[in-house]
């Protein structure tokens, strides 16, 4: 009798969708690169809301980000697919974007309760609601993803 793994399929979804939001994030930091600032009003105030604090969001700053998590989303999904010829360097990127995304979900989870000074208006909602729970599903899904 063939034993089925139950498991697997939900951690080929979570590491595809693992992998989606990572080059989402790719795709919103090249439109930033370009000098747009949407959804906040300018650059100050798009810091303030992604970051708690005034920092560039120029092309310097932005490029780096964008291809590290556009390669970092793709070798998330190739470890998702089983890891091409290989497996292990997936697998490994896999863990690191996990252990990534965790430690962002853990330090959010900080702000939340200390709090963090200097932030504005809306980072500490965005953080508490979206950022940090975000971070701790994805964050779920890339750990599952790696083992």
């Amino acid at each position: 009798m063939a034993v089925i793994d139950i498991e697997r399929p939900r951690t080929i979804i979570g590491g595809h969708g693992v992998a989606a939001l990572l080059a989402v994030l790719a795709l919103v930091h090249l439109y930033w690169a370009t000098g747009l600032t949407w959804p906040a009003a300018d650059e100050r105030a798009l810091s303030l809301a992604v970051l708690g604090s005034v920092v560039s969001f120029g092309p310097a700053v932005v490029l780096p980000l964008a291809a590290l998590e556009g390669g970092a989303a793709f070798a998330v999904s190739l470890h998702a697919r089983g890891g091409g010829r290989r497996p292990g360097i997936p697998r490994l990127i896999t863990a690191a974007v996990a252990a990534g995304i965790l430690l962002r979900g853990a330090v959010g989870l900080v702000w939340i309760v200390v709090g963090k000074d200097g932030s504005g208006a809306a980072f500490p909602w965005l953080n508490a609601l979206v950022y940090t729970p975000l971070c701790l599903v994805f964050g779920g899904a890339a750990l599952r993803a790696a083992r």
